[in-house]
């Protein structure tokens, strides 16, 4: 199957548009609301009606932020609100369900969305953007799959990914048969570390090589050292970590929320030298790492995955 319709580009957080008398604005992320505040003044300078959504309004604090330059309506953090506002984000992306049957007190997701809610006639996109495929129902699994399979539309990027406590051998041959891109899981704690572990060797098991077996490995939630751990088992497993530093949900600034022995510096250094992949050649452990020494960007935006790495 080769895709030939929209290419896969992500925004960087920040949509706009503008319909008759009225503007919209989606913000993904907390810390691109003071951009979409310039834009909402803008678009009320040249007389327009401005509306704001997204995932960064789910929380009363960035609501009232934005409340005396722009109409946020009700349930206006729910992403999938106003119909084609995630095509504006990326016109090759959608969502099948929205919510997780998962409770994580760093992520958006249940102030936002709560538990699960499925959405069976989505449009049929290969960039797929469900918060956990493998906390579905498994008959809901298999209704995704054969739309895909009907459609003949590859799933190029499975994007917010597996729940490592759900995936399952099982789980694995289900998307397997579509799933044309990376396989993300997630390595938030060390309390996950039996469920990450037996889905790395699931997939490893399999063939899939280490560059498709990418984990999200949050630093800063827990000890330095604790964070490391998890750094060095995704690598020791044969997977690939993407490290990211902890935030404050309601953030107007893409800076770390410091805890623990952490400090803001070493934060964004352990995501620079992961994320770089400076592990594979330039400094196998951490500790060897000089974060003087310039060898790529700090924070260069992947449009494709819509990630900072």
């Amino acid at each position: 199957m080769k895709w030939t319709g929209p290419e896969s580009q992500w925004t960087g957080g920040l949509a706009h548009w503008v319909v008759g008398d009225r503007a919209f604005i989606s913000c993904a992320f907390t810390f691109k609301l003071p951009e979409a505040r310039k834009w909402a003044i803008y678009y009320r300078s040249i007389g327009k009606t401005v509306a704001i959504g997204g995932p960064a309004m789910a929380h009363v604090k960035t609501q009232k932020y934005m409340e005396d330059v722009a109409i946020v309506p009700r349930g206006a953090g729910n992403p999938g609100r106003h119909d084609g506002a995630l095509q504006r984000h990326n016109p090759a992306a959608t969502i099948a369900s929205r919510g997780c049957s998962e409770k994580c007190s760093f992520c958006i997701v249940p102030f936002m969305e709560g538990a699960f809610s499925e959405l069976p006639n989505f449009p049929v996109l290969p960039v797929l953007c469900d918060n956990n495929l493998s906390g579905l129902p498994d008959d809901y699994q298999d209704h995704i799959i054969g739309r895909y399979k009907a459609e003949g539309v590859p799933l190029l990027d499975a994007n917010s990914g597996f729940e490592p406590r759900t995936f399952s051998a099982k789980v694995f041959e289900r998307w397997r048969v579509i799933n044309k891109g990376v396989w993300r899981l997630a390595y938030d704690d060390l309390v996950e570390r039996d469920f990450i572990r037996e889905a790395m060797a699931i997939l490893r098991g399999a063939g899939i090589a280490p560059r498709k077996v990418q984990i999200y490995t949050l630093l800063g939630n827990e000890p330095y050292e604790a964070c490391m751990q998890r750094v060095r088992e995704v690598i020791e497993w044969g997977g690939e970590p993407f490290c990211q530093p902890l935030m404050k949900l309601v953030s107007l600034t893409r800076d770390p929320h410091v805890k623990h022995d952490w400090t803001a510096k070493k934060l964004r250094a352990v995501a620079r030298w992961a994320n770089n992949r400076m592990w594979r050649s330039v400094a196998p452990r951490f500790e060897d790492y000089d974060p003087s020494v310039r060898r790529a960007p700090r924070a260069r935006y992947d449009a494709t995955q819509g990630l900072f790495i």
